[in-house]
């Protein structure tokens, strides 16, 4: 597992990032924020979450690890 922050802090960002990590059929996304856990390829869990800090993403690829990572870069803050 790998786990990193992003920003979704856009109805684009949202849209465009699960997306991106859709096409990633052999890997599965959570997105943590507090005590809630949802699916990242959900557009409609992700509007449930509070995006206006960045939430921590995990990445569960046993293959597609660093395409996965390149893909995700423009989301991904410090």
């Amino acid at each position: 597992m790998t786990q990193v922050r992003v920003s979704l802090n856009s109805m684009e960002k949202v849209k465009s990032f699960v997306n991106d990590i859709s096409g990633f059929t052999k890997a599965d996304f959570d997105l943590v924020s507090g005590r809630y856990v949802i699916d990242a390829k959900s557009i409609m869990g992700i509007f449930s979450l509070d995006l206006s800090s960045p939430i921590q993403l995990n990445i569960y690829a046993e293959d597609d690890e660093e395409k996965i990572l390149e893909t995700i870069k423009p989301y991904i803050v410090d």
